[in-house]
């Protein structure tokens, strides 16, 4: 059941919009290539366990943390709120 001037169906679009998109951004963001035996970052050892599980790394965990937490979510907020849908 559809809302307002909806249609039947728009809310389940929107829903799958949205893992479509998170989907395609955690693909471009996969790792892919030779791996390295240092980090590209800081120059330490990469742990031989951390090669093993991830053939493509380049980043020792400390440097992959620190880049994991400067990455931002630029979503887009597809349902809006209903003050902004009444205006």
């Amino acid at each position: 059941m559809a809302n307002g001037w909806a249609r039947d169906g728009a809310i389940q679009d929107q829903i799958d919009d949205t893992i479509s998109d998170a989907v395609a951004l955690a693909r471009a963001r996969m790792i892919a290539g030779e791996g390295l035996d240092y980090c590209e970052d800081c120059g330490e050892d990469i742990p031989a366990a951390r090669r093993k599980a991830l053939p493509a790394s380049r980043t020792c965990i400390a440097c992959q943390t620190l880049r994991d937490a400067k990455l931002r979510s630029a979503g887009i907020n597809r349902r809006g709120s209903k003050d902004s849908q009444l205006r």
